[in-house]
């Protein structure tokens, strides 16, 4: 802002960190982030699993009406109104267990699971499995889960950071301040720090861009963190069938 650096930082300093840590509702949204995609992730992945198994199963009983329903709603939505409305009657309209419950099932993810089951499980694997008496949810569980974990991986992968970014919902359920989450805690502090430069002085604009840039670190670092550690699956477990 001054015109003193040019190639390289003239000094290192790390107050901005300082003052943003010091804020009693970073803290907690990092708390209630944590929390919605813990066990976002873990409802998402519930439903998600064991439906893509479920398709890609010939057997299901109206498997091409089942899809024919899941397609359609990857191209036609209701829209937000209805999807507000229905969310209010089941008393979930301004209650933060929506942030974790809320888009419990993405379609995509759901066929890219079948796909990969119907590419990866081997079709010998589960004929030993009738054979010695495992029926439908001993395979899943005793078979079939073990050699997926790969696909597993990955939808932990897309289903955490999906959450971990959301921010928008807790504006439209209108979610009390106290149970924001990171992101959206971020968002009205970046809100509050863009001021003009007729606004602030500049030592005040100084600090707002600090606190700008220190919060899309602080917000970042975790999936940084997470994804090397998944990121060996993805070979395996998104290039698989007709995703490849």
């Amino acid at each position: 802002m001054t015109g003193d650096v040019w190639l390289y930082p003239i000094k290192v300093t790390f107050s901005g960190y300082a003052a943003l840590f010091e804020r009693e509702d970073i803290w907690r949204g990092y708390f209630f982030t944590l929390l919605y995609t813990i066990l976002g992730t873990a409802f998402n992945i519930v439903l998600t699993i064991p439906a893509g198994w479920a398709l890609s199963r010939q057997y299901l009983p109206f498997r091409k009406l089942i899809m024919v329903l899941l397609i359609i709603t990857m191209f036609f939505g209701g829209g937000l109104v209805p999807y507000i409305i229905i969310c209010r009657a089941l008393g979930l309209y301004q209650n933060p267990l929506i942030l974790i419950i809320g888009g419990g099932v993405s379609v995509y993810n759901v066929f890219m699971c079948k796909s990969f089951f119907e590419s990866n499980v081997p079709k010998e694997v589960l004929e030993a499995g009738m054979i010695d008496g495992a029926g439908e949810v001993r395979t899943f569980f005793d078979l079939v889960l073990p050699i997926s974990k790969s696909i597993i991986s990955v939808m932990i992968l897309f289903y955490a950071v999906g959450h971990w970014n959301n921010y928008i919902d807790a504006y439209i359920f209108n979610i009390d301040s106290q149970f924001y989450p990171l992101q959206t805690v971020l968002n009205g502090l970046l809100d509050q720090t863009s001021g003009g430069e007729g606004d602030v002085i500049l030592e005040q604009m100084r600090a707002a861009t600090q606190i700008k840039f220190t919060s899309i670190i602080i917000a970042t670092v975790p999936i940084l963190v997470l994804y090397p550690m998944i990121e060996k699956h993805f070979g395996q477990g998104v290039l698989v069938g007709s995703f490849k």
